[in-house]
């Protein structure tokens, strides 16, 4: 109360200063007013009865009391009452005094005024006191009731369905997704009992997670379920039990996720892990820096290299050699440029064969466009590749020797022809034919003929360089090419080495059987410009040499075209 008194409050638009101002103003106020009331006390009204006094001053005196304590507070109110009682009479009255028991109704009635001051005072605190609390209590309320409806806000904008039940198993709050979810009202779910909303078959199917809830324990399950809209979806549910704190439970807690697109995505990706796993293709998924992170098991299979052996290594672990720098630079450049790079690469599986695959290196980058992963699809193609080897060795080689045909032959010659042209290097054919093999095949049959053909072949093989040419034109007509000989005499000599092998005896059936060649030579780029030209004259020369006596060879002369045209028009 007294602290009320000592602090009055004043105008909450005062400063410090203006209340400065305002107290002491008052305080002033009231010693006037009790100086004016004491002047009339001791002055004016003493010739009149003392009784008088009652009526002026002494109610003045608790007046200025009360005013000085509502104005100024405790202290105002004492110091207004100390000059009223003693002082003022003392200075002012002191040569009229008739009745000492003036100053006991002064103190009597400046004491009145602090009463009632006070009581003033304590009324006003009070009252104070229950506005604050009316007020902090409004407050409260107000901020629960935000609280509240923030809370609310949340929940309604979260994606997931939230909502609860009492203990009786009837709605109490519906999220906005949970009504969505069912296309209801809130006030046609509110208060209605979990039964009407799901259905006999669903609460059936829900009823032991339901009851596990109630029994006080969380609950989670999945549930196939039909939209208000009518298509299908995926929920992941929650019975969460509401426990007081006396352990009882007083309802449910209802949290669902709709896991629709989870659940695609999953069956996506079951889809593509199954692919993975079961497709025929190896696959090899590389980081960015290369360094193998998954493999499938058709990897292992093509590869011999079990996942756990690839996984941490570089795809340079089947690198058959058989390739250069360059090619692999040219790859990767590619699939800078363009994402992808598909061809042939020749690899080498774990025991060390070489084979041949078809590859696909795709390159995923991520948002941003930087590079993340690798991914590598292929597969062997051996088997393949060797069909399409046979298919091509039988159209260019002949079926009976395994010698190149007249086609390869022809290709070949074109090839180095315009290599010695650039290099500025010759070349030399033969023309060989078998002399007395008709005899021979008539005498001892096609099949000791076919044997013969086969051994005159495996003989030149041996007189040859690995880049010369070998070929069959057909019959028993063979033809050899010579790249880059050192000069005539060489070429003369290999022929005369021919002519020597393959007049060796051979052994068929217990048989012996000997057979001889006349050989013709015709040297590039003196006699001939063109693959069909260059044998066309060493043709010429090999009957040039079959005519001087045959197992003999002869160089091209241009005089023996025209001898060739005179035999042939006879």
């Amino acid at each position: 109360m007294f602290n009320g008194i000592l602090y009055y409050p004043l105008p909450k638009s005062m400063n410090l200063e203006q209340t400065f101002r305002h107290s002491w103003a008052r305080y002033a106020g009231a010693i006037v007013l009790v100086a004016f009331a004491a002047t009339l006390r001791v002055w004016p009204l003493q010739v009149l009865e003392s009784s008088l006094a009652w009526l002026t001053f002494y109610p003045a005196v608790m007046l200025a009391a009360l005013y000085g304590g509502l104005a100024s507070g405790f202290l105002a109110t004492v110091l207004t009452c100390f000059t009223v009682t003693f002082l003022w009479p003392l200075l002012v009255a002191l040569p009229f005094i008739r009745n000492p028991f003036d100053f006991l109704g002064m103190a009597i009635f400046a004491f009145s005024g602090i009463m009632i001051s006070c009581i003033v005072e304590a009324m006003h605190q009070a009252n104070e006191r229950a506005n604050d609390a009316q007020m902090q209590v409004e407050s409260q309320a107000l901020a629960s009731a935000k609280g509240e409806q923030f809370i609310k806000s949340i929940i309604n904008a979260l994606p997931d369905m939230v909502g609860y039940w009492d203990k009786d198993l009837r709605f109490r709050f519906a999220n906005n997704a949970y009504l969505e979810w069912f296309g209801k009202l809130p006030e046609e779910i509110i208060g209605t009992d979990i039964r009407d909303l799901m259905g006999e078959r669903l609460f059936a199917l829900n009823q032991p997670y339901i009851l596990g809830a109630l029994a006080g324990e969380r609950q989670q399950f999945q549930r196939t379920l039909t939209k208000a809209d009518g298509n299908v979806g995926y929920l992941l549910g929650n019975y969460i039990p509401d426990i007081d704190a006396d352990g009882a439970v007083t309802g449910i807690f209802i949290l669902a996720s709709e896991v629709t697109k989870l659940k695609e995505a999953e069956a996506q990706l079951e889809l593509a892990a199954s692919v993975f796993e079961n497709t025929a293709e190896g696959i090899a998924v590389t980081d960015a820096h290369g360094v193998i992170l998954s493999v499938n098991p058709a990897f292992t299979e093509i590869t011999g290299y079990a996942a756990e052996e690839a996984i941490g290594q570089n795809p340079r672990i089947l690198k058959s050699n058989r390739h250069d720098q360059a090619f692999y630079l040219a790859i990767w450049q590619d699939i800078a440029a363009n994402g992808r790079w598909k061809g042939d690469i020749w690899n080498r599986r774990k025991d060390g064969e070489v084979y041949l695959e078809r590859i696909t290196i795709t390159m995923i980058c991520d948002s941003a466009g930087k590079p993340i992963r690798y991914v590598s699809v292929f597969n062997d193609i051996m088997d393949l590749w060797r069909k399409d080897e046979y298919l091509r060795h039988l159209a260019f080689h002949d079926a009976l020797t395994g010698l190149p045909n007249r086609s390869l032959l022809m290709e070949r010659l074109d090839r180095h022809m315009v290599m010695a042209q650039r290099e500025q290097f010759g070349m030399a054919l033969m023309f060989l034919d078998l002399d007395r093999f008709k005899y021979v095949n008539d005498t001892f049959g096609h099949d000791v003929g076919d044997e013969i053909l086969r051994e005159v072949a495996q003989r030149l093989l041996t007189l040859v360089r690995q880049s010369d040419t070998v070929a069959r034109l057909g019959g028993d007509e063979f033809v050899i090419q010579l790249n880059n000989p050192a000069h005539k005499d060489e070429v003369a000599h290999i022929a005369s080495r021919v002519a020597s092998v393959v007049s060796e005896p051979m052994e068929f059936r217990g048989k012996a059987v000997q057979v001889e060649t006349s050989i013709g030579i015709a040297m590039f780029p003196a006699d001939g410009q063109t693959p069909v030209e260059l044998i066309k004259n060493a043709d010429a020369a090999m009957y040039a040499a079959k005519e001087a006596g045959k197992n003999t060879f002869r160089f091209f002369e241009h005089t023996m075209t025209a001898h060739t045209k005179e035999q042939q028009s006879e």
